[in-house]
C-alpha cells in the first residue's frame, strides 16, 4: 500500500491511500482520520485498507481523487520518537580519517543512534529556513521506517515484521554547530533542522525483492542545483533497520508511530557520490588537505528521489530550495 497525508485544518492532515500509479488518491477517514490513527489500529485495519487500496488501483470507487490536485504533508508530521542512527559505517570512517578522530569503539557492534525532534516535521516541498548561512546548511538523504508497537526486549526478527512503513527523507543538519554539540555527550538540538520526507510512504512489500534483510536495495539519487551529486545504494547498510530497532528496545518499550533512520545513505564505491555535503568534503579533505565544496547558500535547490527498475518514483520527491531568516546563533 501507498500512504499520504493531505493538509487540512488539522496539524496532523487526513490520511489517505494513493495509487500504485500515483496518479489517484481517496481518503479513508471512516477507517482512520490520521496516519498516526491507522498505526495506532493498525492490526485490525490492515486488511480493510488494503481492499480499499486494491479497489482505488481498479478504479472501483466512486470517491477518487487525483493526486496532482493534492497539497501533501509529511506522511506522519508529527511522532511521539525520532530516532536517527549511523549505520552506513563508511560514512563515519570517512569522518574520522578527515578529521583525524579515533574509531568509535564498538561501532561495528552495536548501532549508533540519537534522539531527534520529531514534533515538526515538514513535507517534501517545504523550504529548507536556515537561521544563518554561517551554520553551515547541509542536507541528508536517508531512508527510514515507521513501526507499530514494539515491546521491551523484543529481537531484531520480531522488529522486522512491526516495520509498516518505509519513507524516504532529508535530514537537515546545520555543521558548524554539530562539533559543539557532539562535545557535550548529549546529542544533537541545534545542529539539526526540522527532518523532511518524500510524500508517499509505502509498505514494505511495495518494494518487492527491493526489500531484504531489513534494507532498501535501491539507490537514493540526490541533486544540487539540478547537478547530480551522489546514488548511493541503501543496501550498504552495516546494520538492518530490524537490528537499530531491536538496539532502542533492548530497555524500553516502542511505540506505534516511531520513526527510525539510519543516517545518510553512504558507499565505499566512489562512483555513487554522496548524500550529504559533509561527506564529500571530507573525501576531499583526505585528498587534498582542506575542503574544496561550500555547504549550503540561501535560494540553493535541494532534490531528491528515488526510482524502481522501471524508473518510477517509489516515493514522490523532496525538492526543497534554501531560504534564510538571520538570527543571532
Amino acid at each position: 500500500m501507498k500512504l499520504a497525508t493531505i493538509k487540512n485544518t488539522n496539524q496532523d492532515g487526513q490520511l489517505v491511500l494513493v495509487s500504485e500509479d500515483l496518479k489517484d488518491y481517496v481518503e479513508v477517514g471512516d477507517l482512520a482520520t490520521t496516519l498516526q490513527d491507522a498505526l495506532d489500529l493498525w492490526p485490525a485495519i490492515e486488511e480493510k485498507l488494503l481492499i480499499r487500496y486494491e479497489a482505488l488501483n481498479a478504479l472501483e470507487l466512486t470517491d477518487i481523487n487525483k493526486v496532482s490536485d493534492a497539497e501533501f504533508m509529511a506522511p506522519l508530521p508529527r511522532s511521539w520518537q525520532w530516532l536517527d542512527g549511523s549505520l552506513f559505517l563508511n560514512h563515519g570512517t570517512l569522518m574520522q580519517q578527515a578529521f583525524h578522530l579515533e574509531p568509535i569503539e564498538g561501532a561495528d557492534s552495536y548501532p549508533l543512534v540519537y534522539q531527534g525532534a520529531g514534533d515538526s516535521f515538514l513535507s517534501g516541498s517545504a523550504p529548507i529556513i536556515a537561521p544563518s548561512e554561517q551554520v553551515g546548511i547541509d542536507f541528508e538523504g536517508e531512508f527510514g521506517v515507521i513501526v507499530g508497537d514494539i515491546p521491551m526486549g523484543s529481537s531484531a526478527d520480531y522488529a522486522l515484521g512491526q516495520i509498516r512503513l518505509i519513507v524516504m527523507l532529508n535530514d537537515i543538519s546545520y555543521r558548524a554547530l554539530g562539533p559543539r554539540e557532539m562535545k557535550t555527550g548529549f546529542g544533537f538540538v541545534q545542529a539539526k533542522g526540522p527532518t523532511s520526507f518524500a510524500p508517499f510512504a509505502i509498505t514494505p512489500d511495495e518494494l518487492g525483492r527491493h526489500w531484504h534483510n531489513g534494507r532498501i536495495n535501491l539507490p537514493l539519487d540526490v541533486y544540487r542545483n539540478d547537478k547530480w551529486f551522489g546514488s548511493p545504494e541503501g543496501s550498504q547498510m552495516y546494520f538492518g533497520f530490524h537490528e537499530l530497532i531491536a538496539h532502542v528496545a533492548k530497555t524500553r518499550p516502542i511505540k506505534a508511530g516511531t520513526v527510525f533512520g539510519p543516517g545518510t545513505v553512504s558507499n565505499a564505491d566512489v562512483t555513487k557520490g554522496q548524500a550529504c555535503i559533509s561527506e564529500l568534503r571530507a573525501k576531499e579533505m583526505i585528498a587534498t588537505g582542506k575542503p574544496q565544496t561550500e555547504f549550503l547558500k540561501s535560494g540553493e535547490i535541494v532534490h531528491m528521489q528515488v526510482l524502481d527498475q522501471r524508473g518510477k518514483t517509489v516515493f514522490g520527491e523532496i525538492k526543497q530550495h534554501v531560504t534564510v531568516e538571520n538570527t543571532d546563533v
